[in-house]
């Protein structure tokens, strides 16, 4: 009876997978960076997202509470910290959360019981994270856009 005939072992050599992984290291590397404006802008929008939403709701406890309440910016910090009768009611650090940079106009707005903007004038918010800016507004009547 013959010998039955050898078949090839399947598989691949160690030189052939260095060489896949290497190409699959430079396409990651150059998806990677062509995506991080993408990831600084999505950052600063989501930052801007924050400090809109404590806005609302500062302007929200003032009118449900009748009383005053304000909204502080700590740009050295980065924080942005809802205040009302003296207590703390939301504090969030954007430089810990999404690591952008703030710089404000005034580092405070105040809202009346009745909900609207008192005692200030317009309010702009910058905050930056790469090449990506994010503007904040605030009207003297306390609207945000």
């Amino acid at each position: 009876m013959p010998p039955l005939p050898r078949h090839p072992r399947r598989g691949v050599t160690l030189p052939e997978l260095s060489i896949a992984l290497v190409v699959v290291g430079l396409l990651a590397a150059f998806a990677l960076r062509a995506g991080a404006p993408l990831v600084d802008a999505a950052r600063a929008r989501s930052a801007g997202d924050e400090v809109r939403s404590a806005f609302a709701l500062a302007r929200a406890l003032a009118a449900l509470r009748a009383e005053r309440a304000a909204v502080r910016l700590d740009t050295l910090r980065g924080a942005v910290t809802v205040h009302l009768r003296g207590d703390s009611a939301l504090r969030r650090s954007l430089v810990t959360l999404y690591g952008v940079r703030m710089s404000a106009t005034r580092d405070s707005m105040a809202y009346a019981a009745s909900g609207l903007g008192w005692g200030a004038s317009n309010l702009r918010i910058e905050l930056r994270r790469g090449a990506a800016v994010e503007t904040v507004t605030v009207s003297r009547l306390g609207r945000v856009r």
